[in-house]
């Protein structure tokens, strides 16, 4: 089934208009529809992105040892690195989830974030090889390589980060309330640390909730 929007957006991102573009759909489609999913081409596609990568600091950092690139390596294609990419570049509101993921906040999470990224480079990778791919790849990281001790973390992995570097315990999430229509519920969720004020945040998901929560806990008691 044509989906308009979708297509529009796969130009946009891609630059031109591809060969397949229901190879596209099935890289941004989650298991939980019971449809054809990514998965496959999220393998071959960390494949890809790991190749490309690798190449490109290999000559960019040509003095530098292999424990210093592996380190390297091993930064940019992380899944938070995926998910950031993946959020610069406008994936989350494309990704097809089934009612329980979309329920779960699976649209703000990283993990499925970086394997639709890499689902998505998979998809390229067929349609259009190596050389192209390699080209939207070195686009899309240019600003991540040579500043990967500075690629941001997601607000809950900071606060986690500083609990443990801290001596304190690991932050708790509570859902305090769960309100609106099914087709745009609201939830509450709240934050707290031990010795602490707790922080309420609200989003349409779980995980965004969450999220916004450690976002705000971070700038007010950080």
């Amino acid at each position: 089934m044509s989906n308009p929007k979708f297509e529009e957006f796969i130009e946009h991102i891609l630059g031109f208009k591809p060969k397949d573009i229901e190879r596209f759909k099935r890289a941004f489609t989650h298991g939980s529809t019971g449809a054809d999913d990514y998965q496959r081409l999220e393998f071959l596609g960390d494949r890809v992105l790991g190749l490309i990568i690798a190449h490109h600091i290999y000559e960019r950092f040509s003095k530098e040892p292999e424990g210093s690139l592996s380190q390297r390596l091993n930064l940019l294609v992380s899944g938070k690195t995926c998910a950031k990419v993946a959020r610069n570049i406008g994936l989350p509101p494309h990704i097809i989830l089934g009612k329980q993921a979309r329920d779960d906040g699976a649209r703000d999470s990283d993990n499925v974030l970086g394997d639709v990224m890499e689902s998505l480079i998979g998809a390229l990778y067929l349609d259009q090889g190596l050389d192209i791919t390699r080209t939207f790849i070195e686009q899309h990281w240019a600003d991540l390589i040579g500043n990967e001790k500075n690629i941001a973390k997601h607000p809950k992995s900071d606060l986690q980060e500083w609990c443990a570097s801290n001596n304190r315990k690991m932050p708790v999430y509570e859902l305090v309330e769960k309100s609106g229509p099914p087709h745009a519920t609201l939830f509450t969720i709240s934050v707290t640390v031990k010795g602490y004020d707790s922080v309420t945040a609200q989003a349409n998901s779980k995980q965004a909730a969450q999220t916004a929560a450690a976002a705000k806990f971070l700038e007010q008691h950080i």
